[in-house]
């Protein structure tokens, strides 16, 4: 059965509910980014390598991105239960029309409510306002730490298309996935 839940548009009044949610997770893999100079080029290898333990990784909610993305020319969602309407995830994405990309930062579920295709319905209704603004590509920015991320992007339907070794604000390497969206 599916969670019954309500997507609508963000509000002002949602910004400090979305930053109380508790968004750590954990992870036992990650993403390994090596260079291999090579002579006259330079290589970059991906690898997923598994770490000795589990590890818990808070997730970087920031108060300014969610803001930002409260202009009409940009994308925020949140998803509340809809039986008391309480807020348990929310997505964040910028359209750049200039290259006609929508570019999700945020795909944030609390830890309660995962696993119950909350990210995929935020995921659908993002890909939709981007076909309505006349975005052609989808993209998506993640850590190279957060495999769960990167799995939930690989199995619906995005590839790797790019990386930024300076991306994060906290020095984190932003990994890009992408999609054409029809």
């Amino acid at each position: 059965m599916t969670l019954p839940i309500i997507i609508r548009d963000a509000l002002p009044s949602d910004i400090p509910a979305c930053l109380a949610l508790e968004l750590s997770y954990e992870t036992e893999r990650v993403w390994q980014m090596t260079f291999q100079p090579e002579t006259g080029n330079r290589g970059i290898l991906f690898r997923t390598e598994r770490l000795p333990r589990p590890t818990t990784v808070p997730y970087p909610a920031d108060e300014r991105r969610l803001r930002l993305c409260l202009s009409k020319k940009h994308c925020f969602l949140v998803a509340l239960t809809k039986a008391d309407e309480r807020l348990i995830g929310f997505l964040t994405m910028r359209a750049m029309p200039t290259h006609r990309i929508a570019l999700i930062q945020d795909i944030a579920v609390t830890d309660v409510y995962r696993r119950q295709k909350v990210g995929l319905r935020l995921l659908n209704v993002a890909r939709r306002w981007a076909i309505e603004h006349e975005l052609t590509q989808l993209q998506v920015e993640t850590q190279t730490k957060n495999y769960p991320a990167i799995q939930f992007l690989q199995n619906n339907g995005l590839s790797f298309c790019g990386f930024n070794d300076q991306y994060f604000l906290n020095g984190d390497i932003a990994v890009f996935f992408g999609q054409p969206l029809k």
